[in-house]
């Protein structure tokens, strides 16, 4: 009597459902081992193993031949069925087809970047992949927990990740430029450091900060600026300063079409400051998927437009 084996009792050993395969569809160790391309004494220690995993003889000897048991017999079909699955599972990805691919995919980017590139993307997505669907959410304090937890597959940050599971390219590099509705004090003599940082500001912060990189530069020059309100996205701070004389200092490229639909002035920053990076960041599992490669691609292509030289300096 054969005793009944459990996972617990044995390490189990795929290789074995491969073999078992092959003797059920043979129905010889002979047969099995040419199949697979082993020796007939390493094929009959497989089935020596099979025998005491499964409780079951399989294969039995009637005459010159052998013969499947009962219980070979009802489990033939699904034992190849999860061969071909496993070696499904295991092989290198089919081929993307576009055409037929139905994905839902989060982006989450700065609202500055959603609004200068996000009707591109949307357009290009879905000329390439109309079964594909994007949800462009609102952009919070940190996406990390979001990346991680498959809640957001694609992000921009200023900077690369801190963490070894989020990875990274670099986009482009964008920089600061003061935008002011025309007619602004600012727009009639040269905008020094020091005229600059008299004016009335107002911040952009989702966390409604008053302060940022911008003052600690000015304080370097023994300025301090006047800042008198902060708002939640760019959109409400370029209409502010388009109805106000509100000073607003932004991202040059990613800012550029909103602030010409505004009819905003554009002055040069009177400070030196580095350029402001843009990322794009994954959680690494999305990594060598097709499809995730090919949205990232798509992305890449679409924000890079903004650094594309403009036909006209709005200078």
């Amino acid at each position: 009597m054969y005793r009944t084996y459990t996972i617990t009792d044995m390490q189990l050993d795929l290789n074995l459902l491969t073999a078992l395969d092959a003797l059920l569809e043979e129905g010889s160790v002979a047969g099995a081992a040419a199949r697979l391309h082993v020796t007939a004494p390493a094929m009959s220690r497989s089935l020596g193993r099979i025998r005491k995993a499964t409780g079951d003889e399989i294969l039995v000897r009637t005459g010159r031949h052998m013969t499947p048991t009962t219980r070979a017999v009802a489990m033939r079909t699904e034992v190849h069925a999860l061969v071909r699955q496993a070696h499904h599972l295991l092989s290198a990805q089919a081929e993307l087809d576009l055409a037929t691919l139905d994905r839902v995919f989060t982006v989450r980017w700065h609202d500055a970047l959603t609004t200068a590139c996000g009707t591109a993307l949307i357009a290009a997505v879905h000329r390439q992949a109309p079964g594909v669907r994007l949800r462009l959410t609102a952009e919070p304090g940190d996406d990390t927990p979001e990346l991680r937890r498959g809640e957001v597959d694609l992000a921009s940050s200023a900077g690369p990740p801190s963490l070894p599971d989020l990875r990274h390219h670099l986009v482009g590099h964008d920089r600061l430029a003061v935008a002011v509705r025309p007619g602004h004090p600012l727009t009639e003599l040269p905008a020094t450091a020091e005229r600059y940082a008299a004016a009335e500001h107002l911040t952009v912060s989702r966390r409604g900060r008053l302060r940022d990189r911008i003052d600690d530069a000015l304080a370097a020059l023994g300025h301090e600026r006047h800042v008198i309100a902060s708002a939640p996205t760019t959109a409400t701070a370029l209409q502010l300063a388009r109805d106000t004389d509100l000073v607003v200092t932004l991202p040059e490229a990613a800012t550029r079409a909103a602030r010409h639909h505004l009819g905003l002035v554009t002055l040069p920053l009177p400070l030196e400051l580095p350029d402001v990076p843009l990322h794009l960041l994954w959680h690494q599992r999305h990594h060598d998927d097709p499809a995730h490669r090919w949205l990232r691609d798509t992305a890449t292509e679409t924000l890079r437009t903004l650094f594309a030289p403009s036909p006209a300096s709005d200078q």
